[in-house]
């Protein structure tokens, strides 16, 4: 795989600087059922990496030390770390909220036949891929067979209650783009998606939350492979809007890699860019001092440009 990281470093980026802390983002490893084309993390079925249960007990230690009300899930698969509905129980014993960052067709694994359900029970809210609602493109982007899996997971959801008002129980789609530009309008795209979901399926769902593709990982290394790596730099650099820089999501969040270290976000988790909240090379969620992080510089590279382009982009969706 090609490494974007070296073209990324340098960089005039404008400075960022922290707020309060309100989220834990926790990567629980790089094992998916799935090996997308786009993906950033790089995850797959042959990965190896989970975090361990000492390490899940150390974020749950962590937050309730320090009164963290909301815990977002990711990997790879995060359902697929053995400890997942452990960290989960735990967690909403504490009243936290979660979030759990789900492929849907996880669902159908062999082993996570009661995971819909135990979603649902503990009133975790779900984002869901799905970056298209045609069939054709899902599968091209995800691999074969995944919409209809899809479509499957987002019925069986609905089924136990989920985006059905008065269940108290979020369903969030998240769509990226097939290649490299960026987003549409979210409001407008989200319309769409209802229209034809509703139409041709009988699902409901939320909201929609568009995501840019970062020129990381899988997704640079195909821009690189394909000589468009500088041509989508100079797209994410010229459709920077300071505005976004108000609202990004590393002011508030920080990302924990499945062996425990903290990061200002995911992207940066993924190319090894520990937060510089501590004068050590790589600052362990054990070691974390709460008061460090008030008002401490962001890390920053070419790739932020991603979360600044045009609507902005941040794991919660646009960003306006």
């Amino acid at each position: 795989m090609l490494d974007s990281k070296p073209l990324l470093i340098n960089t005039n980026f404008p400075k960022l600087q922290r707020k309060k802390l309100d989220t834990l983002q926790v990567n629980l490893g790089y094992i998916c059922n799935q090996n997308c084309k786009h993906c950033h993390v790089n995850a797959g079925p042959k990965r190896t990496e989970t975090m361990s249960l000492k390490n899940i007990d150390e974020i749950l230690k962590f937050i309730k030390n320090n009164d963290i009300k909301k815990l977002d899930l990711t990997g790879g698969a995060p359902e697929l770390n053995q400890h997942f509905k452990y960290l989960v129980k735990a967690a909403r014993a504490l009243n936290v909220e979660i979030i759990d960052r789900c492929n849907l067709t996880v669902l159908f694994e062999d082993d996570q036949q009661e995971l819909a359900e135990f979603l649902a029970e503990n009133k975790v809210e779900i984002v869901a891929s799905l970056p298209c609602y045609t069939k054709e493109n899902v599968d091209q982007q995800r691999g074969k067979g995944v919409f209809d899996d899809s479509i499957r997971g987002l019925q069986k959801l609905n089924a136990l209650g989920y985006a059905k008002k008065g269940s108290g129980l979020i369903l969030n789609l998240m769509y990226n783009p097939m290649g490299a530009f960026l987003p549409p309008t979210q409001n407008t795209l989200e319309q769409d998606y209802k229209q034809k979901l509703r139409t041709d399926f009988n699902i409901e769902f939320s909201n929609l939350l568009t995501l840019t593709n970062m020129p990381i990982m899988r997704f640079g290394s195909v821009l690189i492979s394909k000589g468009e790596f500088n041509q989508y730099l100079d797209l994410l650099k010229s459709s920077h809007s300071d505005e976004n820089l108000q609202t990004v999501m590393c002011k508030n969040l920080i990302s924990i890699d499945w062996q425990g270290y903290i990061y200002d976000c995911d992207f940066n988790q993924m190319l090894d860019m520990p937060s510089s909240v501590s004068e050590k090379n790589k600052t362990h969620i054990s070691d974390l001092n709460l008061n460090r992080l008030a008002n401490a510089t962001i890390k920053t590279a070419e790739h932020c440009y991603g979360c600044t382009a045009g609507s902005g982009s941040s794991c919660g969706g646009a960003l306006n």
